[in-house]
């Protein structure tokens, strides 16, 4: 597992080799929220989380057991009793793909230690029932797919992406320039020799684009303010 820290805040390290390794990813988001990623529920779970959360000062974790599987029980708990210790906010993502322990692993860490899930419903399993989300949020197998390679990349307009089918996630960004500003401020007879006449751009924060994840960190980042608010 590579180390995490200074990683910007826009960018996903995935592992060259991901044939054996439990977690598929892991970055920092927004500066101080560990994004962990599964593929499946594996023996060395545990000690992957473990490590990736070694380098970074962070105020809670995002658990994407999104297309997730495995077959490991002794893994569930070792993870679950991890996530007990560390005591921080945690969020869990799933969607109709996770299966297998993978849904067991959501429920326990849901049940034991009040991880909120957001996604879709999950597959049914052989001990249990399919996990229906706390937040359901709406988005295609497709997009899903696309967005957790990099959440931060537009996507193409369609019925899940669109702000309506997300939650109105998406910020509006108002694309008038301080040039057409002025041109109006003109027009209605207050001209000021003084007005900038050119836009001076400022590069444009990267917000996740990717509507499950969004709530995920936003709810994290509204835990941390809550705290530091009690402390």
């Amino acid at each position: 597992m590579m180390a995490l820290a200074g990683l910007p805040a826009a960018q996903i390290s995935s592992r060259a080799d991901t044939t054996a390794a439990a977690l598929a990813k892991a970055a920092v988001l927004e500066n101080d929220i560990l994004y962990l990623r599964a593929s499946h529920v594996g023996k060395n779970m545990a000690e992957e989380i473990q490590f990736a959360a070694t380098t970074n000062k962070i105020i809670g974790t995002v658990l994407d057991l999104r297309f997730a599987d495995g077959d490991d029980p002794g893994a569930v708990k070792a993870v679950a009793n991890l996530f007990a210790a560390k005591k921080l906010p945690l969020t869990i993502l799933v969607n109709g793909e996770t299966r297998g322990e993978a849904v067991a692993l959501a429920a326990i860490l849901h049940e034991a230690h009040e991880g909120l899930i957001f996604g879709s419903t999950t597959r049914e399993t052989k001990s249990r029932g399919p996990i229906q989300p706390d937040v359901a949020v709406k988005a295609s197998p497709d997009d899903e797919r696309a967005l957790m390679e990099d959440p931060y990349a537009a996507q193409a307009p369609n019925e899940t992406n669109s702000p309506a089918a997300t939650n109105n996630l998406l910020p509006f960004v108002d694309h008038t320039s301080e040039a057409d500003l002025v041109r109006a401020k003109i027009k209605d007879g207050d001209e000021d020799e003084n007005l900038p006449m050119e836009r001076i751009t400022e590069p444009q924060k990267p917000f996740i684009r990717d509507p499950v994840l969004a709530r995920a960190v936003d709810l994290i980042k509204g835990l941390a303010i809550v705290r530091a608010s009690h402390s």
